[in-house]
């Protein structure tokens, strides 16, 4: 059993923490990962995460379980090999493999923290995809009035799929 309570079956994985936490990304570059999320890391048994970004907007914090899987696809041969390489350049180019220490802190890439702005700076997470997300303070303010924008007419198209 979980320390949360959750049961984590043989053959499950554990769910990723929801809503937008927020954390700080100190002087020395080091994010100290919400309690949520570290439990997250330590429950799938991730000590080892590949921090980069894939758009130059937004941080991606990797297990390095999920980011082995995204490093196969970006490998794939095909009409668009192209593409796929060179996104594998940015992610490569930001990217590194990072260890979450003893206190729950993981070391965000200087070129990374830098570009994207996230020095000495609340950021904020989300859990999606397998990977946590980490948006600045003023991505995730763009980010946030868009998705308010025309917000009733994308709820009852949503609804009209079936959102509940």
């Amino acid at each position: 059993m979980a320390e949360n309570g959750d049961q984590i079956g043989i053959g499950s994985s554990p769910e990723a923490p929801r809503g937008t936490l927020t954390a700080r990304v100190d002087e020395k570059g080091r994010l100290k990962l919400p309690a949520a999320v570290a439990q997250y890391l330590e429950l799938l048994g991730e000590r080892k995460v590949f921090i980069t970004t894939l758009n130059v907007s937004t941080a991606l914090i990797y297990p390095i379980s999920v980011w082995r899987q995204t490093e196969q696809l970006l490998q794939e041969p095909g009409e668009d090999a192209d593409l796929r390489a060179d996104v594998a350049m940015i992610a490569n180019h930001y990217g590194e493999d990072v260890e979450v220490d003893g206190q729950g802190r993981v070391l965000v890439p200087t070129t990374l923290r830098r570009d994207l702005e996230l020095e000495k700076d609340e950021v904020h997470l989300l859990c999606f995809k397998g990977r946590i997300e980490m948006l600045g303070s003023k991505v995730y303010a763009e980010r946030l009035n868009k998705a308010r924008t025309s917000l009733a007419e994308k709820v009852a198209a949503l609804e009209k799929k079936g959102l509940r």
